[in-house]
């Protein structure tokens, strides 16, 4: 585990795809004028699928309104999204420039995600191994793999594999698909191919929200306030949350502690528990929601319980930046 001056517990932030930066309008408008021509040359049929798209796309508009409405009162009004933005200025890890947006996050059911995956191509690549502790290690005596660029005959192989990483980056721009156009297929090329030592996956800082799926302004700021907790631990640590499950489990179990997502009343009225049945339920959601929340990650699919329950009780005492767990309310 990562070690550092403010704490002994490894922390990561979750590896969810987030919007990419502002897209330059060309490609996407490219894209849209194609479904134009193609829509107007089909049946009628066709004019209704344009006006459901016609709706959905104001529906958006107005979820986006209220979700913007309430990331401004979070910044201007709530204490401890205030705190939290102002000690990471003071750790050196000064928010950019629309650190936290809201985006259509399609049919996926969650409040929002921390971090824009960036792919970087490699030449030559790297063979890579998973070690038992949920970390991933290059392997360059592993002759195994023939994913490799050396070799003429696979130029025409690059050049495919670098249309379907720009693909990729364009579905991330243009929005297509929900959740900033990103899908679970993506993501899984995507650490394939790193894996496969044909890229490197760099995770840029963002906080988005997912605006049709947010219930009210609480829960907005509570959504805020655990991708936060993963901004905090980004800045004050080293991590490597898309091979190392323990990273991610940690920095999980503080987001969601923190943030007051597991709150008594939250789950109350979920009816995940009773008030007789209450006491001690608190890690126990916390628990629920992180192995959830690495099961997303695929390089962590199939051993989240373990990894969570590895990182459990450490993370778990861990409140920093505060100094005891806060009163959201």
């Amino acid at each position: 585990m990562i070690e550092n001056s403010n704490s002994k517990l490894a922390r990561a932030f979750p590896f969810m795809l987030a919007a990419s930066p502002s897209a330059s309008l060309s490609p996407c408008l490219s894209t849209e004028r194609s479904s134009f021509h193609e829509t107007t040359s089909s049946s009628s049929s066709s004019n209704s699928v344009s006006s459901s798209k016609q709706q959905g796309a104001k529906d958006q508009e107005k979820y986006k309104l209220y979700c913007d409405g309430y990331v401004r009162s979070g910044l201007t009004r709530n204490v401890t999204i205030q705190f939290l933005m102002n000690r990471l200025v003071e750790m050196g890890c000064d928010p950019p420039k629309g650190f936290i947006k809201c985006i259509d996050c399609g049919d996926k059911r969650a409040g929002g995600g921390f971090g824009v995956v960036e792919e970087i191509i490699l030449s030559p690549p790297a063979v890579s191994n998973r070690d038992v502790d949920g970390t991933t290690n290059n392997n360059n005596n592993n002759n195994d793999n023939d994913n490799t660029w050396t070799k003429e005959e696979d130029i025409d192989s690059r050049i495919e594999f670098e249309k379907q990483v720009q693909d990729r980056k364009m579905r991330r721009q243009c929005g297509n698909g929900g959740q900033g156009g990103a899908t679970m297929r993506d993501l899984q090329q995507q650490i394939l191919a790193q894996n496969q030592g044909k890229t490197k996956l760099r995770l840029l800082p963002e906080i988005f929200l997912c605006q049709q799926h947010l219930v009210n302004e609480q829960h907005a700021h509570e959504s805020v306030v655990h991708e936060l907790i993963h901004a905090i631990d980004l800045c004050r640590t080293k991590m490597d949350p898309i091979n190392n499950c323990i990273h991610m489990a940690c920095t999980e179990i503080r987001a969601e502690n923190l943030s007051g997502e597991c709150g008594a009343i939250r789950e109350l009225v979920n009816q995940r528990t009773t008030m007789s049945k209450f006491r001690g339920h608190g890690a126990e959601c916390v628990k629920r929601r992180a192995i959830l929340s690495v099961k997303a990650n695929p390089n962590c699919t199939e051993k989240a319980a373990d990894y969570v329950d590895a990182a459990f009780e450490r993370c778990f005492r861990d409140t920093f930046p505060f100094d005891r767990h806060p009163n959201l309310r």
